[in-house]
């Protein structure tokens, strides 16, 4: 049973990158996007946090992790530097909380697949190898 819920879930993390990817691509590129920068900066490492935490978890791995961090930290510096065409200001700040997001995100994501894959062994075990009682 958790094997199939960590594929369920790594299921549905596939199914909504693409949808988060351009929320977050919409809000940095949004026309008149102001206020305090402090809002913006956590909206920055939330975005981020977000993004890797779902791509760690679609892919599973430490290597896809790390290709997905570096990935998506190099996106948010590309559409920083799309800000400044669209009325936008770009700055370094934010893409440090991008970094410092997808940091997180990547960090996060492993701990949560390391858990359930955790749970997964300690119910094998308990189980047996064949599902018909404890391993003696």
């Amino acid at each position: 049973m958790p094997q199939r819920f960590l594929a369920v879930f790594q299921a549905l993390a596939r199914l909504i990158f693409v949808p988060a990817i351009a929320i977050v691509v919409w809000g940095e590129l949004e026309p008149g996007g102001t206020g305090p920068r402090v809002w913006d900066k956590l909206l920055h490492f939330t975005a981020y946090f977000g993004l890797t935490g779902i791509a760690t978890v679609a892919l599973g791995s430490l290597r896809g992790a790390l290709w997905a961090g570096l990935s998506l930290a190099i996106f948010g510096g590309v559409l920083e530097i799309v800000q400044s065409f669209v009325g936008r200001d770009a700055e370094w700040g934010d893409e440090i909380a991008n970094v410092i997001g997808v940091c997180a995100g990547v960090a996060s994501g492993l701990i949560l697949l390391s858990v359930l894959r955790l749970l997964f062994f300690r119910q094998r075990l308990s189980e047996g190898e064949n599902g018909h009682g404890p391993v003696r």
